[in-house]
């Protein structure tokens, strides 16, 4: 049994629209024993989610997409957000399902081979989001435009970057949103690793993959 434990006194339902906020009484156990008092919190509740990091091995570039965001609007100038392909999963799905449909609806993009790269909590303070984030290898020649689904009023601008300059985007600020730095990072301490096993014949990628 883990040494941590926590125990839910109460939840209830407050809101529930495009997502859903609930809100908990809990308490826990303490590092210097014990336990806490009752804590009332709010959870935002959306379901698991996944993201793929679109990048072309031969050309050495990255499929990026620009999309309003309602979370920066209190920032005005910064209510459009730099970001990489990324949408939920729906019932029935596989996290690698929704990675080939959201490059397709999204960059137009199809993936030709995949890896996981990481699962790991948005802002594990007060949602529930988990991610499961990939890096697709794509052929980024073409690709650009508007994209998304009218149904739900995505309006997506794609675009595709050396990654070197996605890179400074990071270093200069044009790229705020965490998963897409997350996923850059990752990108910059694996790419030569990565390049070279998708330059590999098919048997010699049965290799492990970048940790």
């Amino acid at each position: 049994m883990s040494k941590h434990q926590f125990e839910v006194l109460d939840v209830k339902t407050v809101y529930e629209g495009f997502f859903r906020l609930e809100q908990y009484r809990v308490r826990h156990t303490l590092y210097q024993g014990g336990w806490s008092r009752p804590l009332q919190r709010e959870l935002f509740r959306r379901g698991n989610c996944v993201a793929v990091l679109l990048y072309d091995p031969d050309r050495d570039e990255v499929v990026l997409i620009e999309q309003f965001r309602v979370g920066a609007i209190l920032r005005p100038n910064h209510a459009w957000q730099v970001e990489i392909v990324a949408g939920a999963i729906e019932d029935g799905e596989t996290a690698e399902d929704v990675a080939y449909r959201e490059a397709l609806e999204e960059a137009g993009c199809e993936i030709l081979d995949m890896i996981e790269v990481k699962r790991f909590y948005t802002t594990p303070g007060g949602s529930s989001e988990l991610i499961t984030l990939f890096c697709g290898r794509v052929d980024s020649r073409g690709i650009g435009g508007v994209h998304g689904l009218d149904h739900e009023d995505e309006d997506i601008r794609v675009f595709a970057v050396k990654t070197e300059q996605a890179f400074d985007m990071l270093e200069d600020g044009s790229i705020e949103s965490g998963i897409p730095i997350l996923a850059l990072q990752w990108l910059y301490m694996h790419r030569d690793r990565l390049r070279a096993r998708w330059a590999a014949s098919p048997a010699e990628r049965e290799q492990p993959e970048p940790a």
